[in-house]
């Protein structure tokens, strides 16, 4: 009985310590996204673009209805071409790369419904590190190729995340 009694006390007071640090589990991603800012406009030179489907992608996902009209959105979101750049790190024994830096970034605003602009050219940037093997250039390529994918996914869902906070300092 009094062994229950201790496990029962020391499972309470571990719970309690944990939230009392601020432990909490991670979500899904999702952002919630205010009522007004759900009717958005995507204005893009490459609407068929990998990265523009990415984003489109992760704002429905989160709520947001894209309109084909511009006069029919609350919002635009100017979204400019991803710029993705690669250099080396770090060179071998032979002076050859032995490690790449790969970045990824966006520049992006968004609009009132009357073309004001509402959030100002804003950048976001995505940076991975990745080891080179010079032996394997195929598997090199299609790995690059994964972590472009992957930066594409992560530059989108930080464009969500910044338009999503500024919409919530914006409500009253």
């Amino acid at each position: 009985m009094q062994q229950r009694l201790i496990q029962a006390l020391f499972l309470l007071s571990s719970v309690l310590l944990l939230s009392a640090c601020g432990f909490a589990l991670r979500g899904t991603g999702d952002v919630a996204v205010s009522e007004e800012w759900r009717s958005m406009h995507l204005i893009t030179n490459n609407p068929n673009s990998e990265f523009s489907r990415e984003v489109k992608t992760r704002f429905a996902a989160n709520g947001v209805e894209w309109q084909e009209d511009r006069e029919n959105a609350n919002y635009a979101v100017v979204l400019g071409p991803e710029q993705f750049n690669q250099r080396n790190l770090s060179l071998n024994s032979e002076a050859r790369a032995a490690e790449f830096e790969l970045s990824m970034r966006s520049t992006f605003s968004v609009k009132d419904s009357e073309g004001k602009a509402v959030l100002g050219d804003t950048t976001s940037t995505v940076v991975k590190q990745m080891e080179n093997d010079p032996r394997n250039v195929v598997g090199k390529a299609e790995e690059i190729r994964i972590l472009k994918a992957e930066m594409r996914g992560e530059l989108a869902q930080q464009i969500l995340r910044r338009i999503t906070f500024f919409a919530a300092a914006q409500e009253p």
